[in-house]
């Protein structure tokens, strides 16, 4: 039986992540409404950077950021637990 490799990540409000080397960051933003969730792509460049949020479904669970697949496996308004794929 194959292991997978995926990563499981959780993130509170305003927690970070980098998604890969050389990808972007990520911030989970919470949940504006109660069918909508948020993360904050976050892109960097030495010392200037911008950011933008994304909004996502409550029950969209397949989402790409930056190239990468992401698995969004429980969103709440608190945290938010993925895997990266």
């Amino acid at each position: 039986m194959p292991v997978s490799m995926d990563k499981i990540v959780t993130l509170t409000v305003g927690e970070g992540f980098h998604l890969k080397r050389g990808k972007d960051r990520i911030a989970y933003a919470g949940m504006p409404s109660e069918y909508v969730y948020s993360i904050v792509q976050i892109k960097a460049s030495g010392y200037q950077g911008y950011s933008w949020n994304l909004y996502f479904p409550r029950r969209k669970q397949d989402i790409t950021i930056d190239g990468v697949n992401l698995y969004v496996e429980n969103v709440t308004p608190e945290v938010i637990r993925f895997r990266v794929q």
